[in-house]
């Protein structure tokens, strides 16, 4: 099903309206979409570069409003849509315990789940479910959102084909690596 729905993806970066299937996929997939908008976003900047950062912009508005649904998900109907979307999802064994410190470092979890390859549905559901602050999770949804996409495009840009391969298979793993270093120097300036 997953490919399916992958190879589904990938006709919609080829056809006239691509945008506007663009901003949908980023949308949906903030709160329940299994396919991320890098799989739309790359074919449509490789074939158009000079409209890199208008793709950029189209994928970060929508996800950021797709986020906010997400976030609604968990704070008004997590019993009836949000924890199912998360059982299926295989998440839902952990989130007492989640709940207790997800607050205490939101924005952490927000901003890594949004450069990350970690499913950025799970977190959006998770700040409405645990009350992070609205004003909080959008502007760090924006700065995530932000860097992902205007990344990914600014590579697509400036070093077009080649670059697809590395964006594919390791800038989700470089993000991470960074997003572990960052947040244990601040856990080791903090106990020092």
């Amino acid at each position: 099903m997953l490919r399916s729905l992958y190879d589904w993806t990938i006709r919609l970066a080829e056809h006239p309206h691509a945008l506007w299937a663009l901003a949908i996929v980023a949308f949906i997939e903030s709160s329940f979409f299994p396919i991320p908008p890098d799989v739309l976003m790359i074919p449509m900047i490789l074939a158009r570069p000079s409209r890199a950062w208008l793709i950029a912009t189209v994928a970060l508005v929508a996800s950021v409003l797709g986020g906010m649904l997400g976030y609604a998900i968990g704070a008004f109907f997590y019993e009836s849509i949000g924890q199912p979307i998360l059982e299926s999802m295989g998440k839902a064994h952990a989130m007492e315990e989640f709940n207790t410190r997800f607050n205490d470092f939101g924005f952490w979890a927000v901003l890594a789940a949004g450069v990350t390859p970690f499913p950025y549905k799970v977190i959006t559901i998770m700040s409405g479910w645990t009350g992070m602050p609205l004003g909080t999770f959008i502007a760090t949804s924006i700065l995530a959102r932000a860097l992902r996409f205007f990344l990914v495009a600014g590579l697509l840009w400036g070093f077009g084909e080649p670059i697809r391969d590395f964006i594919e298979k390791r800038l989700g793993l470089m993000f991470t690596l960074f997003i572990i270093l960052l947040f244990g120097g601040f856990l080791v300036v903090k106990y020092l």
